[in-house]
């Protein structure tokens, strides 16, 4: 892409490695650009948009520049922050989620013993994470979980706490437990709907207390019952996904919930995986949501209405760039996301080539290789900055690599608790050893244990 003449090619981007034929571009509304071309051994025609600053950026590393140009800090080999809440020899464990009671002490966590679908797993630990029970007894229906299990506290209107517990697909199934936990019901259908990793965000609502909104997505195949049949038709049709992006309302402190109204829909930017965190004076709310396509970084969406209206999709920086973001507020005011580093340039680009010919699975030893993709490419990374840099598109103050993954990209769905004294206890699930099963580890870190890595 370079001078209207033709004469000079300026610049150039990777959009797919390996196979193609027979391309085609097109102009389109709003200015992106069209390509259409064969793919997989001229068996699939295949349709992508971007725009032109994408084509300008270059695949990152191509041209000697950093991913992101702030620090980094590598806790993989502090075991000392390190706890095991669960591993089992040969049995896939992942995709744990967390409640820390009010005490500040009592953490509830479940995960599937499988990925994503699978028996659901319950622990307690009575000493914010040092230590776990072996696993607890669970409701029959536990056992039929479809999809990542969520673990979410509410509050309703009379300030009766419970806490819910949903399973995703379709339909939706949630149990509750009114006693914190010591007891739970079946997994109960919600309503005549289902998503992917189902209420994965909720949220109170400044609406009136007990108000709550719940985020997730789909992608056609499970939001009705017959929705595996009418993504086959819609394939047939097009080559690209619809995904949806959903909200629903709870007036009675999580309960019951209205039926989805979409949010967000397209099949170009395949946005899912919400996550969300409030402005420090409350009165905005960000989401920060994975792109799935891979053909363009993660994107945040904002409200200023609680969340009847929102503004349209923009990516975020190369540093924030990653899924199923999870945030929380430090004590001091700025903000720490927790997510899976997946960049987009090593999904469609040199790096999982490279990958792949050299029989690696550990693709953030490429990236360091290489220089493309992100330098804790597949890992369970970290960011810390301000709500002025989400906003504005920052790329914040540093980075963290809480633990090196070894298994391509198949790792973090980080769950966060917060300490009084300011200690972080993240929980998620990797193939933290190579050639191993994956299994459920905690890390505890303060974050002005982080900063003092970056002064002189």
């Amino acid at each position: 892409m370079g001078a209207s003449t033709g004469d000079n090619w300026e610049y150039s981007r990777l959009v797919t490695p390996g196979f193609f034929a027979y391309s085609c571009l097109s102009n389109l509304p709003g200015g992106n650009i069209g390509l259409l071309y064969e793919a997989d051994d001229y068996r699939k025609i295949v349709f992508a948009s971007f725009s032109v600053d994408w084509v300008r950026e270059g695949d990152p590393g191509e041209k000697g520049e950093p991913y992101f140009s702030i620090p980094l800090v590598d806790l993989d080999g502090e075991r000392f922050r390190q706890v095991t809440v669960d591993r089992e020899k040969g049995q896939y464990l992942g995709h744990p989620t967390t409640v820390m009671l009010e005490d500040n002490k009592t953490i509830l966590v479940v995960y599937p013993k499988g990925h994503g679908r699978g028996e659901v797993v319950y622990k307690r630990s009575t000493d914010q994470g040092l230590t776990w029970s072996e696993r607890l007894p669970v409701p029959e229906t536990w056992g039929t979980s479809k999809e990542v299990p969520t673990l979410h506290r509410v509050v309703d209107k009379y300030g009766k706490k419970r806490i819910i517990m949903f399973s995703g697909l379709y339909p939706v199934r949630m149990a509750v437990s009114e006693d914190d936990g010591i007891t739970w019901s079946e997994l109960e259908q919600v309503g005549d709907w289902g998503g992917v990793v189902a209420m994965s965000a909720v949220f109170p609502l400044n609406t009136g207390k007990g108000h709550y909104m719940a985020m997730f997505h789909d992608d056609g195949r499970f939001y009705t019952y017959n929705g595996g049949e009418l993504y086959e038709l819609d394939r047939q049709n097009y080559n690209s996904r619809m995904f949806t992006l959903y909200k629903t309302v709870s007036l009675d402190g999580g309960l019951t919930w209205f039926p989805p109204e979409s949010v967000y829909q397209s099949r170009e930017k395949h946005i899912c995986e919400p996550g969300y965190i409030r402005s420090p004076d409350g009165n905005r709310i960000a989401v920060l949501l994975r792109e799935n396509s891979r053909r363009d970084n993660s994107q945040v969406i904002f409200s200023d209405d609680e969340g009847r209206t929102w503004t349209d999709p923009r990516p975020l920086p190369h540093a924030l760039t990653g899924d199923r973001h999870v945030l929380r507020y430090a004590p001091d005011g700025r903000i720490v996301a927790f997510f899976r580093d997946h960049s987009p340039s090593s999904s469609q680009g040199s790096l999982l080539q490279i990958a792949e010919e050299e029989g690696e699975t550990n693709y953030s030893l490429i990236a360091e290789k290489t220089g493309l993709g992100s330098p804790t490419e597949g890992d369970w990374a970290g960011w810390v900055g301000t709500w002025e840099d989400l906003e504005n598109g920052n790329e914040g103050q540093y980075r963290i690599r809480f633990k090196d993954n070894t298994l391509a990209w198949d790792t973090s769905y980080p769950a966060v608790e917060l300490a009084p004294d300011g200690t972080f206890i993240t929980t998620t699930y990797g193939f933290w050893e190579k050639g191993e099963m994956p299994y459920i580890l905690s890390i505890r870190f303060k974050l002005e244990e982080l900063d003092a890595r970056l002064r002189p």
